[in-house]
């Protein structure tokens, strides 16, 4: 891998290539064998990849020349009321691509589909135990809400409102 941030590039993929499920099933291993004992057993669910296709959704993978660091999706989800919510789902970084800015650059294209697919806020769920996650989503102005889906791996829901240009 390069030192070079300049040799990351984020790219909008369909979700159901040959390299999004490698990505999808190195970020779910992890996840499994990092998973907090005290929260019980870590569910496998993979959103199916017919929910990120615009204008309801997108997948991106970031690369790192020829080799995948990372992946993330975007998808609509239920409304809540006037708000067009749509979800950051499956942000994964590998282990060769942290430090690096990777998930920085994936959201910053996640958020600006939202905001092109008329979103007025961006949701996501995590786990409080993914430490660096947390604290990049507060730090990219996401607060923390009331949960607004059942996932038994999630601990902590965050919405951030869409700005537009």
């Amino acid at each position: 891998m390069s030192d070079d941030r300049s040799q990351v590039s984020v790219r909008v993929v369909p979700a159901d290539l040959p390299e999004v499920d490698a990505l999808l099933d190195r970020y779910l291993d992890e996840r499994e064998a990092t998973f907090p004992s005290a929260q019980g057993n870590y569910s496998r669910k993979r959103t199916p990849a017919a929910e990120f296709v615009p204008p309801n959704g997108v997948f991106v993978v970031a690369t790192d020349g020829p080799v995948a660091v990372g992946c993330g999706g975007l998808r609509r989800i239920a409304d809540d009321g006037d708000d067009v919510r749509f979800e950051v789902k499956h942000v994964f970084v590998t282990p060769e691509g942290r430090g690096r800015g990777v998930a920085t650059a994936m959201m910053d294209v996640l958020e600006t589909a939202a905001a092109d697919f008329g979103a007025t806020s961006i949701v996501l769920d995590t786990n409080d135990s993914l430490v660096a996650a947390g604290a990049m989503y507060r730090g990219r102005g996401y607060e923390r809400v009331p949960a607004f889906n059942d996932n038994p791996n999630a601990t902590a829901w965050y919405r951030k409102p869409v700005r537009r240009p």
